[in-house]
């Protein structure tokens, strides 16, 4: 399922729909890339929020970001790579290696200061799951 917001990241913004064919070739093929993983946007409505922050953000970093949107089909696989535990979440990689992840939605200035401490990250491994996240705290 979409939304006219999520894909006015297409047809306005010029965001890319990556799918299995052409995930390797946007990521390796630019320096810094925000990758956009929003589900169903009925069940997760948030992700509408962040459809409207997105181009925002990459605005705001002005050349140093390019954004994409994950196909669904292809973002179970990629969270499972990125361990990622929420939707929506925004996903950085430099020249494909993984560098950090917003997940769900923030205030405008997390968002500007996640960013930056991502961006001036070295790549890296995601971290792994927290399993109390994942399975609920006891």
């Amino acid at each position: 399922m979409t939304s006219p917001l999520i894909e006015q990241l297409q047809t306005r913004h010029g965001y890319p729909l990556l799918d299995a064919d052409s995930y390797d070739h946007f990521v390796y093929g630019a320096e810094n890339v925000v990758l956009f993983f929003c589900n169903d946007p009925v069940q997760f409505p948030e992700s509408l929020d962040v459809a409207v922050i997105l181009p925002e953000l990459v605005k705001a970093f002005s050349g140093r970001l390019q954004a994409a949107i994950i196909a669904q089909p292809i973002e179970r696989e990629l969270q499972a790579r990125f361990r990622f535990t929420g939707w929506p979440s925004l996903v950085f990689l430099r020249n494909g290696e993984y560098l950090g992840a917003i997940t769900g939605i923030k205030d405008w200035l997390e968002y500007r200061q996640e960013t930056l401490r991502i961006l001036a990250a070295t790549p890296g491994e995601p971290p792994g799951f927290d399993l109390d996240k994942v399975c609920g705290a006891r």
